[in-house]
Parts: structure tokens; sequence; C-alpha cells
């Protein structure tokens, strides 16, 4: 029903009579075909949620977790191994840090601004040197200066451990997209999709990983069964990212 109210509100009269947009806005709300959340269990119609645009029949309205936490999850539940504490995860995702906070004992969490185990400030964190052996750290890079965070994150590891990450990327641009010189806010959302980021990387992602230290980094994609089955971005992808 608030979904319905906050496009109501949004969009003007001429357009709400139309019976095309009645058809289509019907279509906003849990009218999908069954998905199934490998993380929590729920098997049914996902829902709708907001950013920039309006991305359809994608959060789980049983544990409200988006397709990045679900492929990290498909990822991680073949084998729990695969994350070496101690862990230390950064912005954590509710739907993914209530599960790990049960699974491992040294397991802790990060933010700057938001509720958390440590404040800490990604570009200079306040930890000893090889401290950790698995930082997470999904769709943080985007919002903050990276080349500074992703050095920092490369000392706080072990030398065996592990950065697992990700970030709005387009495959089809050679080059990240950037300007210093857009500041406010409203352009910010323009230009790279929230008002918080300061920009959009390309395929040279990885030449950014690999500039902070980064020598191994394997690749896991979101494909097109996946999709179906478990409401995945076709083509999202996050990076592991060893010494």
């Amino acid at each position: 029903m608030l979904l319905k109210q906050i496009i109501k509100k949004l969009t003007p009269a001429s357009v709400l009579k139309n019976k095309q947009f009645k058809k289509d806005g019907r279509d906003l709300s849990f009218h999908s075909s069954p998905k199934l959340c490998p993380i929590c269990g729920y098997h049914g119609k996902f829902k709708p949620w907001f950013g920039i645009t309006l991305v359809r029949d994608n959060a789980c309205p049983q544990c409200d977790c988006h397709p990045r936490q679900r492929l990290f999850w498909l990822w991680f539940a073949e084998d729990k191994s695969k994350l070496q504490e101690p862990i230390l995860h950064f912005a954590p995702e509710k739907s993914l840090s209530e599960r790990f906070k049960k699974l491992y004992p040294q397991y802790q969490t990060a933010d700057l601004y938001a509720k958390a185990d440590l404040k800490l400030n990604l570009e200079k964190i306040d930890l000893p040197s090889g401290s950790y052996n698995t930082i997470i750290c999904n769709h943080v890079l985007e919002h903050v200066d990276d080349f500074k965070a992703m050095r920092e994150m490369y000392r706080v590891l072990s030398d065996t451990g592990r950065l697992i990450c990700s970030v709005p990327i387009i495959e089809g641009w050679e080059s990240t997209y950037e300007n210093t010189a857009i500041t406010a806010e409203t352009e910010r959302e323009q230009h790279f999709d929230q008002r918080d980021h300061v920009r959009y990387y390309g395929r040279d992602f990885r030449d950014r990983l690999k500039s902070a230290g980064f020598n191994q980094i394997e690749e896991v994609t979101a494909n097109g069964v996946q999709a179906a089955e478990y409401g995945l971005i076709r083509g999202e992808k996050f990076f592991i990212c060893s010494k």
C-alpha cells in the first residue's frame, strides 16, 4: 500500500488516469513469478524497491535481502570455510551479518556512521596490519577515496587473507567514470545514481585493485539460471581478491 501511495504522490494526475499506467501500476506490487531466497528460504513473489530508478521484483519480503546479497550467499553456502576468521565486514548488510554472527565467533562489523561493532574510517582503518583473514566490503568503495580504502584493506589483511567486494560496475566502459568537480548531491545523483556516490566503475576496476597490491582476483557472476530462480541481476558480480 505504501508503494502505491508514493507512486500516486509523485505521478501527475494526467498520467494516473491513463489506462496503460493503471495496468502497469498493478504490476509494480508483487506481480511476478515466484522466486526462492537462498538466505532465509522464502519462496514466493519478491517486492520492488526504490533507488534512483525503480528496480522491480527485487527484495525478499521476509529477510529484505537484495540481489547482490543473495549472490554472495549462493557462493558462500557451498563451503562456509570460504570465509576465514577473523572476519571484518564493512557496512554490513543485515540479512548477512545476522547469520555470520551466529556462524563465526571472530566476526566483527564496521561502519563510520551506522551502528556496528567497530567505528572505522575505511580510508584510514585504525587497526593493526595483518589482523584479519577476511574483509567483506560490498558497495562501499564508490562512496569514498577508493585508492586509500583499498590500500588500507590490503594492509589490514593477513598475507593469506582475502578481500571480498562488489561495486556498481558497467562492463561496457573501459574506464571508471568520476569527476571531482561534481559535488552537489543532485548532480551526483544524476551522474552516479546516488547522492553519496562519487563514481561509477568501468572494467578498470580490476586495475585499481591490482594497484593496491591485490595480484589475484577471482570473479563470481550471476548467471541466467540463478537470476530466474533467485531473483538476481543478470551479470552482477563480486570480486575475491588475494595478495
